[in-house]
């Protein structure tokens, strides 16, 4: 740029503030082009990033819709006060179960139990004794040594420490007569049921033996397996809690009534369903009211939103306009409805009924391979993935901002040279005048000269 230092000598110019009024005019047309194209392609990538983030979360709640739609999701009804509670096992990756509409009739039996041993009364210090103390349950054995002078409670810590909560558990509870060491079976049912041997040692171990039958220990509690009729088929199991006997159902036992029976029902349940189909239409109609304020154009004011008359935003709009209404009937069946505006609306009245007397209606329209969704799926993945239309169209934007930014940093460079220019020549012209009035002067001194001789 000119120098502001710089000062006419002869001519009188300001010859900086001129050079910067010359620079100034000569950049206004090209730096006005290129902010006017600047903010126009900014204004089209916000837009376009508005799209994008709205179709982004129609294509999330469409892949909930279908995962849903393609599972069909049902519920356990069980009568109040029943022995036992029920829940439908679903599978956490496909979202699918196994289980099927009906009713079950279920008679609680019996509940299965763990097993619990205890000692006779000991004193709180006195050495019960040493040696080893062997566990078996089921097809597993535990040794656990016992060191001289061991009391009930070192005896009930070094048996914790050696099964760190597998198959057996010792405590130490304190009565009127004294301390008495508890066994507890960590697993319940026969299976659980403990075995326990004393070897080596003083011969102390053996008040703390039980062989299944007798022993220095007592069984307070024995070990049982559950035992549960369904529509009169028996079936005996270790824990309470039973997920292969009706399918895709766990059943969990709380209270023996043998005698009574309850009424299981496993019907579908279409409330995750409805969740999903409601998130969709919102999502739908968020992406539709995104379309038209990125296109609209306002007549009052006469201005155009960015992307008013784009082609690529009127084929999106006709393209989701074409998905709705080509399955119109469809839709309408299930409670979906499109208005003059191209919006959905969804009555769950209407989709209840429809499902209640076709099951399958819901997986036939909105399933994977439905009609609407798989279109819409393919419509949404042509524009979304990194080689999508609108991937591109950002792309481009985004080239040409970058463009623009570069032609900007050329100008400037441009009119740095423009001001060098022009500082020279008015520089080259006042220094001429400045000689031409030299010149003058020493003329017009010799004509005085002359005139007074």
């Amino acid at each position: 740029m000119a120098n502001p230092s710089l000062a006419a000598v002869g001519s009188g110019l300001d010859i900086p503030t001129l050079v910067k009024q010359l620079v100034a005019a000569e950049r206004k047309p090209t730096e006005q082009r290129i902010n006017k194209q600047g903010t126009a392609a900014t204004a089209k990538l916000s837009a376009l990033g508005n799209i994008k983030s709205s179709l982004a979360s129609l294509q999330t709640a469409l892949k909930d819709l279908v995962k849903g739609a393609g599972a069909p999701s049902y519920k356990a009804n069980i009568p109040e006060g029943s022995g036992f509670t029920a829940s439908v096992i679903t599978d956490a990756s496909s979202g699918k179960t196994t289980a099927i509409a009906g009713n079950y009739s279920v008679e609680v039996v019996r509940l299965a139990q763990a097993q619990k041993l205890t000692s006779g009364a000991f004193d709180a210090s006195a050495a019960v004794g040493d040696g080893k103390l062997s566990f078996s349950w089921g097809d597993k054995t535990l040794d656990v040594d016992i060191a001289p002078g061991s009391t009930l409670k070192d005896i009930a810590a070094a048996i914790n420490k050696a099964a760190d909560g597998k198959g057996v558990s010792a405590t130490v509870i304190t009565a009127s007569d004294g301390q008495h060491l508890v066994m507890n079976a960590v697993d319940s049912g026969t299976k659980g049921a403990l075995k326990v041997t004393a070897s080596g040692g003083n011969g102390g171990l053996s008040a703390l033996t039980w062989d299944g039958n007798a022993g220095g220990m007592q069984q307070n509690t024995a070990a049982t397996n559950a035992l549960v009729r369904v529509d009169g088929f028996e079936r005996e199991s270790a824990t309470n809690t039973l997920t292969d006997i009706i399918p895709g159902v766990s059943l969990t036992l709380t209270k023996a009534e043998e005698g009574s029976k309850r009424t299981l029902g496993i019907a579908q349940d279409n409330t995750s369903l409805k969740i999903n189909l409601q998130a969709f239409v919102s999502a739908y109609n968020a992406t539709v009211k995104q379309l038209g304020n990125a296109s609209a154009y306002d007549a009052t004011n006469n201005k155009a939103a960015a992307l008013t008359g784009d082609s690529m935003v009127r084929g999106l709009q006709q393209q989701l306009r074409n998905t709705v209404s080509d399955n119109v009937n469809d839709m309408k069946a299930l409670g979906l409805a499109i208005a003059k505006d191209g919006t959905l609306s969804f009555s769950s009245t209407t989709f209840d009924k429809t499902l209640a007397d076709d099951p399958s209606a819901a997986a036939n329209l909105l399933g994977e391979n439905g009609p609407l969704t798989s279109r819409m799926a393919t419509l949404l993945k042509s524009n979304l993935d990194s080689d999508g239309t609108l991937t591109q169209r950002t792309d481009s934007l985004n080239k040409q901002i970058k463009k623009l930014e570069k032609e900007l940093d050329n100008l400037d460079a441009r009119m740095e040279m423009v001001a060098l220019r022009y500082t020279r020549q008015f520089t080259a012209m006042d220094t001429l005048v400045a000689q031409m009035q030299s010149t003058s002067n020493f003329l017009a001194q010799q004509l005085g000269v002359s005139q007074k001789s």
